[in-house]
């Protein structure tokens, strides 16, 4: 090699070694020397193209054909857009992945089902009400307005008693049947409070009321669901203003049993009572004699201003009086039959079932403070006949605690006595005179059910009631359905002869002759009994709304007409 070759640089050579595979090399050139040149003579397959040649191992060798799929998009993940979403024009939702759940919203079954079912439903997936025009101009009523005329309904329901389900569910009808859909009412022992956003772009607007008198009145309670009904119906036009005054009457509409009348009713409740645990005549009329006087002492009570729990235990010293009064003085009397009917007037029966009621439907807030107005009023019971029994026995009153164990033999005089007690609390329920006779059949039958089992079957006490309650729950949800009205005056005075008051009277006079242990057994039996008659008329209602279809838009519309709507 020359000097010249010498200094000529090695970029040549360099570059060979990374320049691309070629044929031979033609004379004249340099020999290449890279480890990937092409031997001589070895010819391979040109493609004329200008692309280099793919070496993957993934590519499809020549020879073999591979049915190609139809020309799409192909989406490179599971995470990645399709190709026809776009993000400044997105759909305004997308189903969701267990899909869109199918909702049944006939309007054959009473308005109470629909306005529940719907309350159970996300805001977002509810139907929105159909447009409605009811008196007023092209924008609609005022929203404060309606939300106000919705919490004093509502205010009227909680305070005679009304569960917390049915509350939102009369609460949220009203403000459907004046178009505002997206609301969300919520009851609690003594709040109302309702919300209503018309947009997510609006402001919301929420107003509250505090219920702070309680009264049981159930024709009131009826005239109140009979208002929410023909709101809720759309062929019945209500204006705001009328609703106002038609809710205006029925809160000056007086009582439709004087003073008197209830003091009677107390009486012969208490009679009817004694007689279910064996009494005589002689026990009836002292039962009910004490029953009536401790009625008056509580009005009294009550007129002074002092709290339930003073007036329940008021209440209970009468009966208890007269029925230690009685032994003392020797008369052959059942002392224990006197004052068991003397305290099925002022157990808290109608409290207790809408307490148990409203834990089941998950309104627990609302059911631990009904429940623990129960208690209260329990105790104040306790109390009043505790010291009574506490006096009697230092003064030497022998007062048996087998004595009213003893049932009649005669099962019509119980199936009377048992619908004379239906029938007594029910006027003390304020009912209406329509309903009296539906829910005195219901507590007969009430009564020859658990007679039936209990009696004859040998059946335990605690399911025999709980049995027998679950039929009144069952008849009470089906007459108030084809009434379209209320179940509670069709089942609340007809559990009466199920509470537990013989269970409660040996409980308390066991602890006043010191034996703990027997009158804690016997308490916990009255607590397991009120809890089953609670649970049984629940689980018949729920029964009759799930399996049972009573009434209809026709029937309703037609008895409407005849009405003069």
């Amino acid at each position: 090699m020359t000097d010249a070759e010498d200094r000529k640089p090695k970029s040549d050579e360099a570059r060979s070694v990374f320049r691309p595979p070629s044929g031979p090399v033609v004379d004249g050139d340099m020999s290449t020397t890279s480890e990937f040149a092409i031997p001589d003579g070895l010819a391979l397959h040109r493609t004329t193209g200008a692309e280099p040649e793919t070496t993957s191992e993934f590519t499809v060798p020549e020879g073999l054909d591979v049915a190609q799929a139809p020309s799409v998009d192909e989406e490179g993940s599971a995470f990645t857009p399709p190709s026809t979403y776009s993000a400044k024009h997105a759909l305004s939702a997308f189903t969701p992945p267990s899909g869109i759940p199918v909702v049944s919203l006939t309007k054959d079954v009473p308005w109470q089902d629909r306005m529940r079912t719907m309350l159970r439903m996300p805001v977002a997936e509810r139907p929105a009400p159909e447009t409605i025009q009811r008196g007023g101009d092209d924008s609609g009523p005022a929203v404060p307005r309606v939300l106000d005329l919705t919490l004093r309904i509502g205010e009227l329901l909680l305070a005679g008693g009304e569960g917390a389900e049915d509350v939102e569910a009369a609460m949220f009808a009203v403000c459907r049947s004046y178009g505002l859909d997206r609301c969300e009412p919520n009851v609690t022992f003594t709040l109302l409070a309702i919300s209503y956003q018309p947009s997510l772009v609006d402001d919301p607007v929420t107003a509250s009321r505090t219920v702070r008198r309680r009264g049981t009145d159930y024709t009131r309670l009826a005239a109140v669901y009979q208002l929410v009904d023909d709101l809720s119906d759309d062929e019945t036009a209500v204006s705001l203003e009328e609703a106002y005054r038609r809710l205006a009457e029925i809160r000056r509409n007086r009582h439709p049993y004087p003073g008197w009348a209830l003091t009677g009713a107390s009486g012969l409740l208490a009679g009817a009572a004694s007689v279910l645990v064996g009494g005589d005549l002689l026990v009836f009329v002292a039962a009910a004699l004490g029953a009536m006087l401790g009625d008056r002492l509580a009005w009294l009570c009550a007129g002074r201003g002092l709290p339930e729990f003073y007036q329940f235990t008021v209440a209970a010293m009468p009966p208890a009086a007269i029925g230690v009064m009685l032994t003392l003085v020797h008369i052959d009397v059942n002392a224990s039959a006197v004052i068991t009917g003397g305290l099925f007037a002022l157990l808290p029966g109608r409290a207790l079932v809408a307490g148990v009621q409203d834990g089941l439907t998950g309104f627990y807030i609302t059911a631990s403070a009904r429940l623990l107005e129960v208690l209260y009023f329990f105790v104040g019971i306790v109390a009043g006949v505790l010291l009574v029994l506490y006096f009697g026995v230092q003064l030497g009153a022998r007062l048996n605690p087998d004595a009213a164990l003893g049932v009649s033999d005669e099962p019509v005089l119980l199936i009377g006595a048992s619908m004379l007690l239906s029938l007594a609390f029910a006027v003390l329920l304020q009912q209406e005179r329509s309903t009296v006779m539906w829910v005195t059949l219901n507590g007969g039958v009430a009564w020859i059910v658990y007679g039936a089992m209990h009696y004859a079957g040998e059946i335990s006490p605690v399911a025999s009631t709980a049995a027998a309650a679950g039929l009144v729950g069952l008849f009470g949800q089906l007459l108030s359905r084809y009434q379209f009205a209320s179940a509670l005056p069709y089942t609340t005075a007809a559990i009466g002869p199920l509470l537990p008051g013989s269970a409660t009277y040996f409980g308390l006079l066991a602890i006043a002759q010191n034996e703990i242990d027997e009158g804690l057994v016997s308490l916990s039996k009255a607590v397991a009994l009120a809890m089953a008659i609670a649970i049984g008329v629940n689980l018949g209602s729920e029964i009759s709304r799930m399996f049972l279809r009573i009434g209809s838009a026709e029937k309703r519309r037609a008895a409407k007409r005849t009405r003069g709507f």
